[in-house]
């Protein structure tokens, strides 16, 4: 059966977007889907914005930055197979282990994949900031600006979301999907929201 390719951009900080995708992840087991994951920024997303708190705009100009750039880095060095492989490894341990949102824990997951180290050291520097920004605005600039990470492509329609805690397995993963592919097919779609009543749940 031909498999359905759904692009999936994420910011390796955004904790949505990681349940997102372990949802995506979970969905490929029961359905015929490949998830193609892309990077976005949260921090180029929020440059400028006004109405920021003082800590969110601190971590939008610093450590913000340095998941996102190392997995751009990673994806043009090795193509996005392994940058899939890398997203799950450096999420894993900024979420599921809380490790710091550090050039050191970038370190370590680069070097469980075998990957080159001077990508952590790169990811201090805007080397690489226009090919980031150009994977950031693939994604974001067909679903809007008034929205963040997840962004999901299915049926040639962007949309954000599934906002998702904790991420579901097995076949309720696969109806879930069934339900967000349907809406993306109208074209019309473009908003489904309640009120978040519980954090992310990672276990």
């Amino acid at each position: 059966m031909e498999k359905t390719t759904v692009d999936f951009w994420f910011d390796p900080l955004c904790p949505w977007a990681w349940l997102t995708s372990r949802w995506m992840l979970a969905v490929e087991r029961v359905r015929p889907v490949q998830t193609v994951f892309h990077v976005m920024s949260l921090a180029v997303l929020n440059a400028g914005r006004e109405g920021l708190s003082d800590d969110y705009r601190q971590t939008m100009e610093t450590v913000a930055w340095y998941g996102a750039r190392a997995s751009i880095q990673v994806e043009m060095a090795y193509g996005l197979d392994v940058s899939r492989d890398f997203y799950t490894a450096l999420g894993t341990r900024y979420h599921n282990l809380g490790q710091p949102r550090a050039v050191e824990t970038i370190r370590e997951a680069l070097a469980e994949l075998g990957l080159d180290q001077a990508i952590a050291e790169r990811s201090l520097t805007d080397a690489f900031d226009a090919e980031l920004r150009r994977s950031h605005h693939q994604g974001m600039d067909p679903v809007g600006m008034d929205v963040g990470t997840p962004v999901l492509r299915i049926n040639g329609q962007s949309l954000f979301g599934p906002v998702i805690s904790p991420a579901p397995t097995g076949e309720e993963a696969g109806r879930l999907f069934d339900g967000v592919a349907l809406v993306t097919s109208y074209p019309g779609f473009f908003e489904l929201k309640r009120t978040r009543t519980v954090g992310p749940i990672f276990d």
